[in-house]
């Protein structure tokens, strides 16, 4: 019997190796985000204060006006943002480019959001939540890691 020829004219190429170690640690990084996120959330809407080891500025941060927007943690956009970035970053291994396009999207909103929670912290509070600052990191490590992803994985491959 003759082996028939597969047709592969409209299969995608693969997705290269270091992008799949850029997305691969962007889905990690995106891990440990959603985790300080759910706790942070969690604590919110159970009223109870955060261990801060014993750090005022943490509780104050927390308890602020800026923590919520109306009966929304901020916590709870965050672990959006997080689980988001997470799932995006799986689908863009496995060469969804569209996924590739929303999980920038979503990082550079997220570092926005940091950079606005940083300065009310800096500057409107006068004082910083460590949780905070981690969530910032976590969104400065994707953000540079979204600048490092090659622009032609966000192209549709064309079909030959």
């Amino acid at each position: 019997m003759a082996r028939r020829k597969q047709n592969t004219a409209y299969r995608q190429p693969a997705t290269s190796r270091p992008a799949i170690i850029v997305y691969s640690i962007a889905a990690v990084l995106a891990l440990a985000g959603l985790g300080d996120a759910l706790y942070l959330t969690v604590l919110h809407l159970t009223g109870q204060s955060a261990v801060c080891g014993g750090s005022p500025s943490c509780s104050q941060v927390l308890a602020s006006k800026y923590a919520h927007i109306g009966p929304v943690p901020v916590a709870l956009l965050g672990m959006l943002g997080y689980f988001s970035v997470f799932s995006f970053a799986i689908f863009s291994v496995f060469n969804y480019w569209r996924a590739t396009v929303l999980m920038r999207i979503t990082v550079w909103v997220m570092f926005a959001a940091a950079l606005l929670l940083l300065y009310l912290q800096a500057f409107v509070i006068h004082a910083f939540c460590r949780y905070c600052l981690f969530s910032a990191a976590i969104t400065f490590l994707l953000t540079g890691l979204v600048v490092a992803i090659p622009a032609q994985s966000l192209t549709p491959k064309a079909r030959p």
